[in-house]
């Protein structure tokens, strides 16, 4: 009988979740060589493929889709396995508060690692702006803030992220429009108070390139769907890029964009097992 290594499938996992090998990679805390020579050998010995490897992103296969749905349930069952060993009293509440454009890219597997190791804990999400956070860290109405980092706002550093210019698909622009050579730019950002959205608005006036702003929202969706529509481009966190958009930087014309620092930041009514369970979970998987 042929065995399946729960590390390997893990890894399949992570790149069916990303959406590519790199960042596939980094979920698993791997390198891309490393992950890919796995899955290769994993393929090799099911005889089949798993992934539709493409120039910018990988789908998983039919088989592929069997296998991840398989290896779910099994890595599910694993960690529920070892929480009922180990962590078998934590019980309690956490209420973290996390971005949008953090919550769908950097967040979902880990809580959902999370909730396997300790069934108890209840999770609450809370999706704003980092600078609405802020507030609420300070009236203990979140106990935990994965966030960027702001001016008056301490928390133990994540990781360093980069920024980039999310375009339209090449696919969806229309024959010779390239919209970010456009004059004024059309830019789609996040409210006043994003650190994004100042990051990119300095950038361009220090470049001298003249821009509008075509649309603003504190919804990463409603961002998406500017971009998407060939209306604008945005300033993101690369994270939260999602596979079919463009990345675009000095090589298209465009300033380079600062890196954002990711913290996680406390409450001062977070020093509770749950809390500190959940924090050493996000600074394990998150950090770089």
């Amino acid at each position: 009988m042929k065995s399946l290594d729960l590390d390997v499938l893990s890894m399949v996992v992570a790149v069916a979740d990303a959406g590519s090998f790199v960042r596939g990679a980094a979920l698993v805390h791997r390198s891309q060589s490393a992950l890919s020579m796995q899955i290769r050998a994993l393929e090799t010995a099911l005889g089949k493929p798993l992934f539709v490897r493409g120039p910018r992103n990988v789908t998983p296969t039919q088989d592929g889709q069997l296998l991840i749905a398989y290896a779910r349930r099994m890595l599910a069952l694993r960690d529920e396995a070892w929480a009922s060993m180990v962590h078998p009293e934590v019980k309690g509440r956490v209420a973290i508060g996390v971005p949008d454009d953090y919550a769908s890219s950097l967040l979902p597997a880990v809580l959902r690692k999370f909730s396997a190791s300790y069934p108890k804990v209840e999770i609450q999400v809370i999706g704003l702006p980092s600078h609405a956070l802020a507030p609420l860290l300070k009236d203990n109405k979140v106990d935990l803030a994965c966030v960027t980092r702001l001016k008056g706002l301490s928390g133990e550093f994540i990781r360093f992220e980069p920024m980039v210019w999310a375009a339209p698909p090449a696919s969806a622009a229309p024959p010779g429009r390239e919209i970010w050579k456009e004059r004024p730019l059309p830019i789609a950002l996040f409210g006043v108070g994003s650190v994004a959205r100042a990051n990119a608005i300095h950038a361009l006036e220090r470049a001298k390139i003249a821009h509008r702003t075509s649309y603003e929202s504190p919804s990463l969706m409603g961002l998406f769907s500017m971009v998407e529509a060939g209306l604008a481009i945005a300033p993101l966190a690369r994270c939260a890029v999602p596979a079919h958009l463009q990345q675009l930087g000095r090589p298209h014309g465009l300033p380079k964009l600062p890196t954002l620092e990711i913290v996680l930041a406390r409450s001062a009514r977070s020093n509770r097992p749950p809390c500190d369970f959940l924090a050493e979970q996000i600074l394990a998987e998150l950090r770089l």
